[in-house]
């Protein structure tokens, strides 16, 4: 698709400086800039880049610009990042969907299908599935008993939804993942671990995105829940009973162990892992790599293993880097102090 810069200005409500009629054909990051290429400029630190980049549009915060001439057609507007994004959906939606089924799937009797869906080859949905309005099941996915999945969400392939797992409307399954499997539930005995049988299900709400390769295990007893809004990252695991609030984001490799509970708009950073059967309150921040074994607070910044305060580790990790510095003064210290009596 092509479009002129003022055509792309009446998107995003911005002001043309430079040729309005200027064509781009597509987008690069601002690093790489091509001709006929669109890109933007949204930080100070990128701003050199208004006089080196090769796009021939850019989308430009308007505090960046200076009252000279630039080569590229600039669009100036409020936000460039947030413009930038408005861009990119707008986008996304007039490549359109597909919609129909394809060749190869195999979809039960009983399930319902909704209108203008679209099932790619050698997928299969199994008996008493409810599928939405809209929805895109890309090929090779697996889709169990009584799933019901809302309106206008995107299955990519390899996807793997056992049985009764509920997902809402608008939401994102990124390929490989696997919503509502077994969670690790095992009862010791004198002769080895016996398993305990997950009974439950999965519930995903509206408007969450789920990347590649996570694992979300099903409720031993009632559900495992994700709320609204939330963004889960890749590879990312959240065992049985977990309930993630509202507009959460879970970078890569996080772990979330049974039973916890999350509330609402918090950020927990790649590789961070919660324990099972503790509370995580409101806009808490866990940093990269933190181990999480207690409750916390709403508003507290947690780091390090176990998690502390953030600012606490920091001041703390500057005796940290100097402990053996520290212990041989103590060292020496003692040393004279025993010597000062035999003087």
């Amino acid at each position: 698709m092509e479009f002129t810069a003022s055509q792309i200005a009446g998107f995003i409500n911005g002001k043309i400086i430079g040729d309005g009629n200027t064509v781009i054909k597509g987008v690069s990051p601002i690093e790489r800039g091509e001709p006929g290429h669109l890109s933007f400029v949204a930080q100070e630190r990128f701003a050199p880049y208004l006089e080196t980049s090769q796009c021939s549009v850019l989308v430009v915060s308007r505090k960046l610009l200076e009252e000279k001439t630039y080569k590229p057609t600039i669009i100036a507007v409020d936000d460039a990042y947030l413009s930038f994004q408005v861009l990119m959906n707008l986008y996304e939606q007039m490549r359109g969907k597909k919609t129909g089924i394809e060749e190869g799937s195999k979809i039960h009797e009983t399930a319902e299908i909704g209108i203008d869906t679209y099932v790619g080859s050698f997928s299969y949905i199994s008996e008493k599935a409810k599928i939405g309005d809209g929805t895109q099941i890309h090929p090779q996915v697996y889709i169990g008993k009584n799933v019901k999945i809302g309106q206008n969400c995107r299955i990519d392939s390899g996807v793997r939804i056992y049985d009764y797992t509920i997902i809402g409307d608008n939401c994102t399954i990124h390929a490989n993942s696997v919503i509502g499997s077994d969670g690790f539930g095992f009862q010791p005995t004198k002769e080895g671990y016996n398993k305990i049988p997950q009974l439950g299900n999965v519930v995903v709400e509206d408007n969450v995105e789920i990347g590649s390769n996570c694992c979300i295990d099903r409720g031993t007893i009632g559900s495992t829940i994700i709320g609204k809004g939330t963004k889960i990252d890749n590879l990312i695991q959240i065992a049985h009973n977990v309930k993630i609030g509202q507009n959460n984001v879970i970078a890569a490799q996080a772990g979330i162990a049974g039973s916890t509970s999350i509330g609402d708009w918090n950020m927990i950073g790649g590789q961070a892992g919660i324990v099972g059967h503790i509370s995580i309150g409101n806009q808490v921040k866990i940093q990269a790599q933190s181990g999480v074994n207690s409750n916390t607070k709403d508003g507290e910044i947690l780091y390090g293993s176990p998690a502390i305060n953030a600012g606490e580790y920091r001041r703390n990790y500057v005796h940290f880097r100097k402990f053996t510095e520290i212990v041989k003064r103590i060292n020496n210290l003692e040393n004279n102090s025993k010597q000062k009596p035999n003087e």
